[in-house]
């Protein structure tokens, strides 16, 4: 089995002996899996040109890894617990055998569909249990999956769709999300209108009851081709470096930045940082709560317990539907062990009161996660205390899209937690901080930008037919490093806290400042529920600190109240700090992972609403609108 840490003093010495000796290390994990064929050699890993190779001629199928060795000693165990939007309708749970029945059948529909090894084909689906299969479906075959969330416009599917040239849309019929209905079908004939030359057919997933608009050419109901399909299907022999899946970047603007994971590498590292930083047990039922649309859902609700033969939960609605006790009710009835959300949720919550959790029984929760942004100090401790009851650990991970598991975080009950801190890289992970012009950033009480030393298994290969943008974007700058785009500082016994993108550090009369440490400060103030700081130009200083706030306050004390969050941030960071323009806002812009969209922001406060990208791919694009109305622009 995969190596599971037990203590300070065992993650110490594996830490050690991962960052001396790292090909042994991954190849001593990558020994408890199922290959069909072993690797010729661990690695070849050469940042200048970006060429990336681990377990180089092995071969296998990652599928075999999640489901079929599990057969043997797990067929009743349950592998997916699905809870739908609407707390009154069936929950469905598969075993691993069901699980392993339902995704050949799935994959016997795709080849009778012409799909073959190496086509791509885009899933835009709710948050059903079809969608985990029909990710699995296609990596059995060797066919890579490209989720797309379900809430994206048609202009943003049909960009993904002819990036990837997908010969084949999966979609359902329509997405439930708490009140909503939202029409995905129809989205995707749009897309479709809009032109995706590549696509020979549109699989569609029947959720609702009413009649919807159909192409005899192109739409098939999955119902139908599945029915007569065998519930045996041989796994496509991959190799370690063959593509497993596409995912694009949220929030981009222009040509879509298609993130390729590749097989094997992906395989490993997922399954051991899934065990370690979860600490998972295996009568423990764990419930991430992101969608597969995003990174975290691939890695984190799919692949990472599935390969360790975990019970992992889906979640089909919002965390306010029916009320803002779901979340607390989802954990009490299914007696959620380790229990993993994104900080734009926890604020949420905790402004809708500490009632909610309290009127449920969260006792079985051991270990606490938050992912998608840095966690503010008022949010941890909430969670800390009325969540996990001051004894489930906090595990604030920090990883991207890119490098396609979490690399930096408290090991649950093992390491220390301190609110901010993402804390420790794990084992096989070698983060640096440099200054601006590559300079290692020695000692501790320091801060710089944040680089990774060294190859790891599951991190980024290319950007899909682009690889000199991936080259530009993540090696370029610093020689035989990968650059996380990130600032951070490492304190006085070596935690990393990452304080925020580059792109999001404000540099006023020359004083560097992370928009995460502003925000936080200001998030202090018992009235700010939540905040986003950006730098704009500023004729002095050269750049100002501009400060979008939510808040419960009243207009007529907007004065006072000003006042009063300038001087808590000169409190916590200094008079340097102090926001010089603060706006008061009903909503930030968020990508449906929950990243305030900054760079809007930023704009908007420059007076400058030209070029925003396309909104209709964030949370609640209608927010934007909002702000340039008060800030008055156009």
């Amino acid at each position: 089995m995969t190596l599971q840490i037990k203590d300070l003093a065992e993650y110490e010495k594996v830490y050690a002996e991962s960052i001396k000796d790292p090909e042994a290390f991954w190849a001593a994990q990558a020994d408890t899996f199922t290959w069909r064929k072993k690797w010729d050699k661990i690695k070849e890993c050469n940042f200048d040109d970006v060429n990336i190779n681990w377990f180089v001629g092995g071969k296998l199928n990652i599928t075999e890894n999640c489901l079929d060795r599990h057969i043997p000693s797990r067929a009743n165990k349950t592998a997916l617990l699905w809870e739908p939007n609407n707390p009154d309708d069936e929950v469905i749970s598969y075993t691993y055998q069901e699980l392993l029945n339902a995704v050949c059948k799935a994959a016997n529909m795709l080849k009778a569909n012409g799909i073959t090894k190496g086509d791509r084909i885009i899933l835009y689906m709710p948050m059903v249990p079809e969608l985990a299969i029909m990710v699995l479906a296609c990596a059995r075959i060797g066919a890579i999956h490209s989720v797309v969330f379900a809430g994206f416009s048609a202009q943003a599917l049909a960009d993904r769709t002819q990036d990837a040239q997908a010969k084949m849309i999966v979609c359902s019929d329509i997405n439930r999300r708490g009140t909503k209905i939202i029409p995905v079908k129809a989205i995707v004939d749009e897309a479709v209108a809009i032109g995706c030359p590549s696509v020979e057919t549109v699989l569609v997933h029947q959720i609702g009851q009413e009649d919807i608009a159909w192409n005899h050419t192109i739409d098939k109901w999955i119902h139908h081709e599945v029915k007569d399909m065998s519930e045996v299907c041989e796994a496509e022999e991959m190799d370690a470096e063959d593509m497993l899946f596409i995912l694009y970047t949220s929030g981009s603007t222009g040509k879509p930045k298609g993130v390729v994971h590749t097989c094997g590498g992906y395989m490993v590292y997922t399954c051991f940082s899934f065990k370690n930083v979860f600490q998972y047990k295996e009568e423990d039922v764990y419930w991430c709560t992101a969608d597969i649309g995003w990174i975290t859902g691939h890695s984190y609700i799919i692949y990472g317990p599935l390969l360790a033969g975990a019970t992992t939960v889906m979640f089909e609605g919002v965390p306010t539907y029916p009320d803002a006790g779901r979340f607390w009710n989802i954990c009490a009835k299914h007696k959620i062990t380790q229990f993993y959300t994104a900080p734009t949720a926890i604020r949420a919550l905790m402004a809708c009161g500490d009632h909610w959790p309290e009127e449920y029984d969260l006792s079985s929760i051991k270990v606490l996660g938050t992912v998608g942004e840095p966690i503010n100090e008022e949010a941890w401790h909430w969670y800390n205390e009325k969540i996990g009851k001051k004894k489930a650990p906090i595990v604030d991970t920090w990883w991207q899209t890119e490098t396609g598991g979490i690399l930096i975080t408290p090991l649950p009950g093992i390491t220390d937690t301190k609110p901010c801190y993402a804390s420790y890289p794990l084992p096989g992970i070698e983060p640096v901080l440099v200054d601006s012009e590559g300079e290692l950033v020695e000692g501790n009480n320091v801060e710089g930008l944040l680089c990774i030393n060294q190859a790891w298994p599951s991190m980024i290969r290319t950007t899909y037919g682009d690889h000199e943008r991936c080259k530009n974007v993540y090696f370029k700058m610093f020689k035989g490093r990968y650059f996380t785009g990130d600032g951070a500082r490492r304190d006085e016994d070596g935690r990393i806290r990452v304080i925020g993108r580059v792109d999001d550090v404000i540099n006023v009369s020359g004083h560097r400042m992370g928009t995460a440490e502003v925000e936080n400060a200001i998030n202090e103030h018992p009235n700010v529920i939540e905040s986003a700081v950006v730098g704009f130009p500023h004729e002095i200083k050269g750049q100002g600190i501009y400060a979008y706030i939510i808040t419960d306050q009243k207009e007529a004390v907007f004065a006072d109240f000003f006042n009063e969050i300038k001087q808590t941030v000169a409190k916590e960071i200094g008079p340097i700090a102090k926001p010089d323009d603060i706006m008061v806002v009903s909503g930030l812009p968020k990508t449906r992972s929950g990243k305030i969209m900054r760079s809007i922001l930023r704009k908007i406060a420059a007076n400058d609403a030209s070029n925003l990208g396309d909104i209709s791919t964030l949370l609640n694009p209608e927010i934007v609108t909002e702000i340039k109305k008060t800030k008055g622009i156009n």
